[in-house]
């Protein structure tokens, strides 16, 4: 018989942290779509000024909010805390967002009527939220949401909904009623019921590819519903000649194990030209081994916590096993750190040598390396997955980076810095199994509104002078 709860549990500890009964999902969205004729005629000044209290309540409440997110998704505080403030931060930025991509535009038209450009919100929008950044990436699509005067339904992980419901509960603190932002608490059935459902205009997700493609074809005979899918990566990062050894290695540690590599644009693929080799990966090796894995709130306090939980860590053993089986060769050994917890020490596996590399996301902290001759082996091998959405450069000159940058496959193309760690202020989004082109952060005003065209003139005025008789 199905549970009719969603209990979450502390990784790092097995400890309960909460428990709340499965949502009605039917409710929830009839709730959101009574809100949505109110919400969306507000004033927009007016709801910018509410999302600003919400901003407020969040920043009142982030010590007890950062706690939260760190137990309930293992991660340390510290990293926490920057998650909050991340959230906060994206108020002002959504604002900004809206009001350079949406704005409205009026030009003069013939008989000195105007023409006249203004968005509209969708609707009801379903938000999914992931359980690596469990405030951060669903407020990434929530608040330009509601700026835009859409209401929404968010339901987050069944691994994080502590998180989930504590965020919605600051909008309400804010004065945004139930019924523009409901928190659905549920599981994979309620998601699906959520994407199913005849009354939700968008489906806002961020998570793995294989949920999005089955969101993708199950919305294929709908196209008046909008799709914004931000999923994973399999991301390269590059080194070719340079002689700042310890600065790449500094990048590539955090570019593979922040977040305990549980970041859709950490780097899963090292790919280094043969002349770089040697050193990089010695380097590598010796910082990931000065890596501190501990608890949230260990002193001193860990670079890496755990991963989500046992399963995720089973996965990513059996995964280094696969690779080690099937001609990859251990640089440092992936290794279960506690027979009860998820705490797994970071990985490299040289897999040059393997006829066919896996082209999926292991989502931890589990680094592929990869020899090559040179540059352009380099971004061929870069592009050899039918993901697209982070990729760095490490070394090189400027002519070296416009080549990388002018023929590599992805939504986010650095140089000289990590693959993760993007701002809100630009685009954030993939191609091939990354995303459907409709990039996140700086640009999620464009699939939270939809353009309106409109010719005005305040009285009626018309003539035709041609094909009539005369009388």
């Amino acid at each position: 018989m199905p549970s009719s709860e969603i209990v979450s549990f502390e990784p790092a500890n097995g400890r309960e942290l909460f428990r709340a009964p499965i949502g009605d999902v039917d409710e929830a969205i009839a709730r959101a779509r009574e809100a949505f004729p109110g919400w969306a005629s507000r004033p927009v000044a007016n709801r910018m000024e509410l999302v600003r209290r919400f901003a407020n309540e969040v920043r009142a409440a982030a010590d007890e909010f950062a706690e939260l997110i760190a137990r309930e998704a293992g991660k340390p505080l510290w990293e926490a805390k920057t998650e909050v403030e991340t959230v906060i931060n994206k108020v002002e930025i959504s604002i900004s967002a809206y009001m350079e991509r949406t704005g409205q535009k009026k030009l003069d038209s013939a008989l000195g009527g105007t023409a006249a450009v203004r968005h509209k919100p969708h609707g009801v929008m379903a938000v999914l939220g992931p359980y690596n950044f469990p405030a951060h990436l669903p407020n990434g699509h929530i608040v330009p949401a509601l700026i835009a005067g859409n209401t929404v339904v968010f339901k987050p992980s069944e691994k994080t909904p502590a998180v989930g419901a504590m965020l919605v509960e600051c909008f309400h603190r804010a004065g945004i009623e139930r019924g523009v932002v409901e928190v659905l608490i549920g599981g994979p059935d309620e998601g699906k019921a959520l994407v199913a459902h005849p009354d939700v205009d968008g489906i806002l997700f961020t998570g793995s590819a294989q949920a999005g493609i089955a969101i993708n074809r199950k919305c294929a005979t709908n196209p008046g519903k909008i799709l914004a899918l931000e999923m994973g990566g399999n991301n390269p990062i590059v080194v070719t000649k340079t002689p700042k050894i310890e600065d790449v290695a500094l990048i590539i540690v955090r570019s593979a194990f922040t977040t305990a590599g549980q970041r859709c644009t950490a780097a899963r693929r090292l790919i280094v030209t043969e002349d770089m080799y040697d050193e990089t990966v010695e380097a590598v090796k010796n910082l990931t081994m000065k890596i501190i894995v501990d608890e949230p709130f260990a002193d001193p306090a860990p670079f890496m916590g755990c991963v989500i939980d046992n399963q995720a860590a089973d996965q990513l053993t059996e995964s280094f096993l696969y690779l080690l089986s099937n001609g990859g060769k251990a640089i440092r050994h992936l290794r279960r750190l506690s027979e009860d917890a998820p705490f797994v020490a970071p990985a490299l596996i040289d897999t040059t040598a393997m006829e066919e590399r896996p082209d999926i996301e292991l989502f931890g902290p589990l680094l592929q390396v990869i020899k090559v001759p040179d540059l352009d082996s380099a971004i061929a091998e870069a592009n050899d997955t039918r993901f697209g959405l982070s990729a760095s450069l490490l070394g090189g000159s400027p002519d070296d980076f416009n080549h990388f940058w002018a023929n590599i496959r992805a939504g986010i193309v650095n140089w000289n810095q990590p693959t993760n760690g993007a701002s809100s202020k630009q685009p954030f989004g993939g191609l091939g199994l990354s995303g459907n082109h409709r990039p996140a952060a700086f640009y999620a005003a464009d699939y939270c509104a939809y353009p309106v065209a409109s010719s005005e003139i305040a009285q009626p005025r018309a003539s035709i002078g041609i094909g009539f008789k005369d009388t």
